[in-house]
Parts: C-alpha cells; sequence; structure tokens
C-alpha cells in the first residue's frame, strides 16, 4: 500500500454556500453576534478546503431549514441578518472583492483614506439595500455588476463623484442597489463590471488598435 498522505478535499462553491446559510441561521437563533457572523462568513467564502469550513459551525448547534440564496438576474439574494454593514478606511484603506456579503444598510466611510468595493460577486442581504458612501479628503472606487439595478444620489462639495454605469438594467424588476454619495474633498467612482487586470487593458487597447486601422 502506499504511504502517501490522503489529498486535501478542495471545498466547491456549494460548501462554501452550505456553511454561509449554517452561519445564517445560528446568528438569526443568537447563537453567534453579528459581528461574529461578518468575520465568519468572510472566512468561509475566502476557504479552499474543507478542513477550513469545518471550524466555522463545529461550535454550533444544527437548527432547521434555512433560506438558501436566491438567484435573481443572476446575483445572490439571501434575505436575512448579517453582512457587512460598516466599511471603514480612516487614513487607511478597505477593499472587499471576489464573494461576500453586503447587509441592507451599509455605509462606506473614507476620511483621509481609500475604499475599493467590487460588487460582482456579492451576497445582497434584501431586494433593496442601502448602501452610503462618504468621503472626506478621501475617495472610493465601486464596481457594480452588469444588468444590476442601481440607483444614485449623490453630492459633493470641493470634490466630484464619477458614475459611469449607464442605463444597464435588467428587463424585469430585480434588486436593487440603493447608492448614497456624499463627497467633501474627496470622491467616488462608481463603474460596471469587473476590474480589468494589466493584462486585459492591454489586449484591449490591441484590439481598439486594430479595429481603428481596419
Amino acid at each position: 500500500m502506499s504511504d502517501s498522505p490522503v489529498p486535501t478535499l478542495r471545498a466547491s462553491d456549494a460548501d462554501r454556500e452550505l456553511v454561509a446559510e449554517h452561519l445564517r441561521r445560528a446568528a438569526g437563533e443568537g447563537q453567534i453576534t453579528m459581528d461574529e457572523l461578518d468575520e465568519r462568513l468572510n472566512e468561509a467564502y475566502a476557504a479552499r478546503t474543507h478542513a477550513d469550513l469545518v471550524p466555522l459551525t463545529a461550535d454550533l448547534q444544527v437548527s432547521g431549514q434555512g433560506t438558501r440564496p436566491v438567484r435573481t438576474h443572476g446575483f445572490a439574494v439571501a434575505p436575512g441578518e448579517g453582512g457587512a454593514r460598516w466599511l471603514i478606511a480612516i487614513m487607511g484603506a478597505c477593499e472587499r472583492k471576489g464573494r461576500w456579503r453586503l447587509g441592507r444598510s451599509a455605509v462606506s466611510l473614507n476620511i483621509m483614506g481609500g475604499s475599493e468595493l467590487d460588487l460582482n460577486e456579492v451576497e445582497l442581504a434584501d431586494e433593496h439595500v442601502e448602501l452610503t458612501v462618504i468621503s472626506i479628503m478621501g475617495g472610493s472606487d465601486i464596481r457594480v455588476p452588469h444588468g444590476l439595478d442601481v440607483e444614485v444620489s449623490e453630492f459633493a462639495l470641493m470634490g466630484g463623484n464619477g458614475i459611469d454605469i449607464a442605463d444597464d438594467r435588467p428587463p424585469a424588476p430585480g434588486p436593487v442597489l440603493h447608492l448614497r454619495l456624499f463627497s467633501l474633498m474627496g470622491g467616488t467612482d462608481v463603474k460596471r463590471g469587473p476590474k480589468l487586470t494589466r493584462a486585459e487593458r492591454k489586449a484591449l487597447k490591441q484590439k481598439r488598435r486594430e479595429e481603428l486601422g481596419s
């Protein structure tokens, strides 16, 4: 028989979602606090193996079936508590990308600092989610997915906000992200789609040159 160790099993998206559902039920029953839920959800979505997932629910009781995330127009919506509520960058930086959960009402506070919030793979805590972005001598870059209904209200004093999301809305009613932007000597940029890598930007520029030359 071989003495080689048994390979560590990789976690799938379904495995991560199952653990996330268990965590939300536990928070709803008071087994863990909302802060603990937010922390454990971040670890669950970042988990690479089953061994990474096991400790996240090892101390929790098993409860009944909860609400699984429902994909509406391609977006994950899981009504309930939990999710990021405060995204703070004070003389520093805050970055969120990949799989993460955004609470029903959240605030991104940037004071002499900046944040990068990529919502392309985000899980929404409700059909209507409100994100307030306050930038004071700081700024924020926000990426929203194609097809998500985004409503923006904004105010800027001695600063400016850049909003480039076009009228990219789903043909039927779906989830809505309400963005509230307030900028003082700072600004927030909102764009559609994931941020391109350097290689992708280079390839896109090359394609445009070829199209202009043809």
